[in-house]
C-alpha cells in the first residue's frame, strides 16, 4: 500500500525517539576505524518541511521536536541529536526537519556505505535527488522487506539496518519479526532496529512476544508513550533493537525520563513518575 505519507508526522514524538536511537547505535558503531553499513527498508522522502501544507495537516511536529526547547536541560546522550538538528536548520533552513537517511548520512564517514529503500512515487525521487552527489548511497525504488534480504550480508561484517515500515497492513506487525529473523540469519553481527507505533496495546503486546519468542540475543525495547489511549490514534512509540550496542540502555535510561517530561501530556505525567516509558530486555545475551 503506498498512500502512507511521512511528511504527515514528520518530527513528531515518534520521529524523535527514532532518531534519537539510530544516532546513539551510529555514533557507538563509527567509534571503530573499520567501516560500517546502514541499511534503510522504509526511508521516506529523506527531508522534510515544517511549514508544508503536508506537514500542517497534522502539525505533529508541535507535540515533537518543537516541545524539546524551553524546558530543562537535555541530558548528555541527547546532546548529538540537538547538535545535529541545529546542523540541518543552518543548512537547509529553520523549517527543516530530516528523515532518517539524512541522520544516518551525517553520522557515517567516508569509508560507510548506506543504501535506501523507498517505494513511494512521490517520495522516492526526492530522496534520490537529496542524494544524488553522496558517493556512499544507493537508493533502491524497490519493496525494502525484499530487498535488505538480498544485500545481507555487507561486506563490511558491521552495520545498522532501520525497519520501519507504516504498518498500513496489519499483517506487517508479524511480518516486521519474521523479517528481522531473515536478516540476522544472513547477517548474525548486525544491528537491527524496528521502529512502530502503539495504537491498539494488545497488538503491541503481541508484537512484543513475537520478539521474546524468536530468541535474539541481546534484543532491547525503548518505549515513549505522549498520549492516553482513550484519546484515539498512535499514544506510544518505541524501539526494539537487536543487538543493541551495551550503551544504549544506559543511555536511555538517561534519555527517556527527560523525553517524557518534555513530550508527555500533562495527563499522563499525572499517572506516576516512570507513566511515559519503558525500557525493557526482551532476551539476554
Amino acid at each position: 500500500m503506498l498512500s502512507y505519507r511521512h511528511g504527515f508526522h514528520a518530527g513528531n514524538s515518534a520521529d524523535v525517539l527514532k532518531h534519537w536511537v539510530i544516532e546513539r547505535v551510529l555514533s557507538y558503531l563509527t567509534q571503530k576505524d573499520k567501516p560500517c553499513f546502514y541499511g534503510d527498508t522504509h526511508a521516506g522522502a529523506g527531508m522534510y518541511f515544517l511549514n508544508s501544507d503536508i506537514a500542517n495537516k497534522t502539525a505533529e511536529y508541535q507535540r515533537g521536536v518543537k516541545k524539546l526547547f524551553g524546558g530543562a536541560a537535555a541530558p548528555l546522550p541527547f546532546s548529538r541529536y540537538l547538535s545535529l538538528l541545529s546542523q540541518c536548520e543552518a543548512e537547509v533552513g529553520a523549517d527543516a526537519y530530516p528523515g532518517s537517511p539524512w541522520w544516518a548520512a551525517k553520522i557515517l564517514r567516508a569509508s560507510d556505505r548506506l543504501n535506501f529503500c523507498e517505494l513511494h512515487p512521490q517520495d522516492y525521487p526526492k530522496l534520490e535527488q537529496l542524494f544524488k552527489r553522496d558517493k556512499r548511497v544507493k537508493v533502491f525504488n524497490e519493496d525494502g522487506f525484499i530487498k535488505s534480504v538480498a544485500l545481507m550480508p555487507p561486506p563490511e561484517k558491521r552495520g545498522l539496518v532501520v525497519i520501519d515500515p507504516s504498518y498500513e497492513i496489519k499483517s506487517d506487525y508479524e511480518k516486521v519479526v519474521q523479517h528481522i529473523v531473515a536478516l540476522h540469519k544472513r547477517f548474525a553481527t548486525g544491528t537491527y532496529a524496528l521502529w512502530y507505533p502503539v495504537v491498539d496495546a494488545a497488538r503491541a503486546a503481541k508484537l512484543e512476544h513475537r520478539f521474546i519468542q524468536a530468541g535474539l540475543k541481546n534484543t532491547q525495547l525503548y518505549e515513549l508513550q505522549t498520549e492516553l489511549p482513550e484519546n484515539g490514534g498512535m499514544y506510544a512509540s518505541g524501539m526494539i533493537v537487536v543487538n543493541a550496542p551495551w550503551t544504549l540502555t544506559q543511555d536511555a535510561q538517561k534519555v527517556l525520563p527527560w523525553l517524557s517530561l518534555c513530550l508527555s501530556s500533562s495527563a499522563v505525567k499525572a499517572q506516576g513518575k516512570d507513566a511515559g516509558f519503558r525500557i525493557k530486555t526482551l532476551c539476554d545475551e
